[in-house]
């Protein structure tokens, strides 16, 4: 075997154990979800259920700019280690859990690592997948998401159905493991920038205030009947609001900016974030409310209703890789993303006409179509955003995309479980499997609709690459694959 055979060998391990990463922290956000219920009762503490979403949703969002910064600064390979290590420990102490005060705690530790898992990948594979790959890498990536998302639900209704909750966090040991070895052994030791200087302490703090209480008034809006105007909830939407104003000033002081104010000033860079934000309208959507439909509504188990949106994750899989492939190919992003929008929005607005009748072969359609809208969107921006920056801010550009999608997704879910509620009130007097169709048929459709109208308006701002894309990925340092750690 050749020295070009084995690095091309231990690139390619190296980029598996990178997906892998990826795969962990976006499945721990979807399979957890069916089990909380049957953890709930031997738990106690039904009150506290939403809190184990929320305080693993916090520290996984606010800490995702910070690790992608940080790695630019001063190398990923520490930075992503860490992270592992940390998602390990806290999916070992949520196992352990003897209450949901516990539980709640560790999936909080769970989060404070997972924020490096998602942004670290993204940037990782711009790093050290060759040129002339990464368009289908990240493509990869766009398909190792959507995966995640449609997978964990079947796996957390298997794992409770079959084995122990406890198994949901358990899973997460033996391909973590697996994952921290390669990493440790395979990835190189990269430098970031030289003299890093003091960390910005202040952005840090007050980014941290202000994402904890847009999510805690979210939070708050799902819990015990409270409304949009209720003080529990606008209190802490509108702290955010403010703390965004101090924020700015903050970054565009700081010597070392946690999310560099200057990268907004490029239209690409920009666009591409506002895009994300707004496809995960869809995205969430789609993937909350069709399980709930199949569970409540038709009455199948947790792990049937996994596998009836397969349709969905096939189509995003497919589009997420067909995106990159036709990227790499044609060197633009615009007129493949503006494509995947319009699909997804036809998808998202056939929903409308959902029943307790409606065939399976019809549902699987439009989920392709909403699946073939969302899928493009999970590598095509990431590819987008990393042509618009500088290889010295990747890892700030790569975490941003991940956590402008992560708070679309939570102000999405927060609307749309209003919206349900209020539908499902409104038509309790047809039956109570008509009316949670009849719920999902308003809540999917146009939170899905509207998001992916937004995105596509959006997207007709995207400029080209600056550099192309061809050209912007080789000037990344891929060679360092050879380098040794």
């Amino acid at each position: 075997m050749t020295d070009k055979t084995r690095d091309r060998s231990g690139n390619g391990l190296l980029l598996v154990a990178v997906l892998g990463g990826m795969f962990l922290a976006m499945l721990d956000q979807t399979i957890v979800g069916t089990a909380l219920p049957r953890i709930t009762e031997d738990l106690g503490g039904a009150s506290l259920y939403t809190w184990t979403v929320t305080a693993y949703l916090l520290t996984s969002t606010v800490t995702v700019p910070l690790y992608g910064r940080l790695s630019d600064l001063h190398g990923r390979k520490p930075l992503l280690l860490t992270g592992i290590a940390v998602f390990l420990l806290g999916s070992v102490l949520c196992a352990l859990s003897q209450d949901m005060g516990q539980l709640i705690a560790f999936r909080a530790v769970q989060g404070l690592g997972a924020g490096a898992l998602i942004p670290l990948s993204l940037a990782l594979v711009a790093d050290t997948v060759p040129a002339e790959w990464r368009s289908r890498a990240q493509g990869a990536v766009g398909g190792v998401m959507a995966l995640s998302y449609v997978v964990g639900p079947y796996l957390g209704g298997l794992f409770t159905d079959h084995a122990s909750w406890h198994w949901v966090f358990l899973v997460n040991l033996p391909i973590g493991a697996a994952v921290l070895a390669v990493i440790w052994r395979k990835l190189p030791r990269v430098a970031g920038v030289p003299g890093g200087g003091r960390p910005d302490y202040a952005g840090i703090a007050v980014l941290t205030a202000g994402i904890s209480a847009l999510l805690v008034g979210l939070t708050m809006k799902g819990i015990d009947g409270h409304g949009w105007t209720d003080a529990v909830v606008v209190g802490p939407i509108v702290l955010a609001a403010v703390l965004l104003v101090p924020f700015v000033l903050i970054e565009n002081r700081a010597a070392q900016p946690i999310m560099p104010m200057g990268l907004f000033r490029d239209r690409a860079y920009t666009v591409a974030n506002l895009a994300s934000f707004f496809s995960a309208f869809s995205l969430f959507a789609a993937v909350v409310f069709l399980p709930r439909f199949f569970q409540e509504a038709q009455g199948h188990s947790a792990a049937t209703s996994g596998l009836l949106i397969y349709p969905l994750m096939i189509a995003m899989v497919a589009g997420s890789f067909l995106a990159g492939a036709l990227i790499s190919g044609t060197g633009r992003t615009r007129p493949w993303l503006i494509g995947a929008a319009v699909l997804g929005a036809a998808g998202s607005l056939l929903f409308t006409g959902l029943t307790l009748d409606t065939s399976r072969w019809t549902m699987a359609l439009w989920m392709a179509l909403i699946g073939l809208g969302v899928g493009p969107m999970l590598s095509g921006l990431t590819i987008a955003v990393q042509t618009a920056v500088d290889p010295a801010h990747l890892g700030t550009a790569s975490s941003n995309i991940a956590f402008f999608r992560q708070i679309g997704g939570s102000i999405a879910l927060a609307v749309a479980g209003t919206l349900y509620a209020d539908t499902l009130t409104g038509h309790l007097g047809e039956g109570l499997h008509q009316a949670q169709a009849a719920a999902t048929a308003t809540a999917l459709p146009w939170l899905a609709t509207l998001g992916a109208v937004a995105a596509l308006l959006a997207l007709l701002f995207l400029p080209g690459p600056r550099r192309g894309v061809r050209e912007a990925a080789a000037s990344t340092p891929a060679e360092s694959l050879g380098a040794s750690a």
